[in-house]
């Protein structure tokens, strides 16, 4: 039987998957727009860079206790 949270977070997957490419794509068009001969492969790398480095932060303030209580 799944728990009340594993419930929960199954049930908005999608939906934060589905956000987070959202985000994405709206910074690689935010780019095609700034720089209109942009490498495409490059700015996506560069953002989806800056998106694990984001992650990776968060996962250290997890560890380090900063959403125990949020």
């Amino acid at each position: 039987m799944l728990d009340a949270l594993q419930k929960e977070l199954e049930n908005r997957e999608l939906e934060i998957k589905k956000e987070l490419e959202l985000l994405f794509k709206a910074n690689m068009k935010i780019t095609d727009w700034d720089v209109p001969e942009v490498d495409d492969e490059k700015a996506a790398l560069k953002i989806v860079e800056f998106l694990s480095q984001k992650l990776d932060e968060i996962k250290s303030d997890i560890k380090s206790g900063k959403y125990k209580n949020y």
